[in-house]
């Protein structure tokens, strides 16, 4: 059974790779017909893309005492309500 399985992976990821090379040839014969706003325009969004995800790593800024306390207790009340309905 194992070595059908090995078969049938290896069978299937061969009829996979030509696939992946036509595409990609497609690919670059789009980025060929770009205009230069079309290129500037993708580098920007990328640009945007990882700035975003480069901001959403940044440390979230520290609770007050008084925002500790309410999530603290909001934590103790929802827990206090999941013991009750078991």
């Amino acid at each position: 059974m194992r070595v059908f399985a090995v078969a049938l992976l290896l069978f299937l990821s061969a009829h996979e790779l030509p696939a992946q090379e036509g595409r990609q040839g497609n690919d670059r014969a789009q980025r060929e017909r770009m205009s230069d706003a079309e290129r500037q325009r993708m580098r920007e969004d990328m640009r945007d893309a990882y700035r975003d995800r480069n901001r959403s790593r940044e440390r979230p800024r520290e609770l007050s005492p008084q925002e500790r306390d309410k999530l603290r207790q909001d934590i103790q009340d929802a827990n206090r309500e999941l013991r009750r309905e078991r």
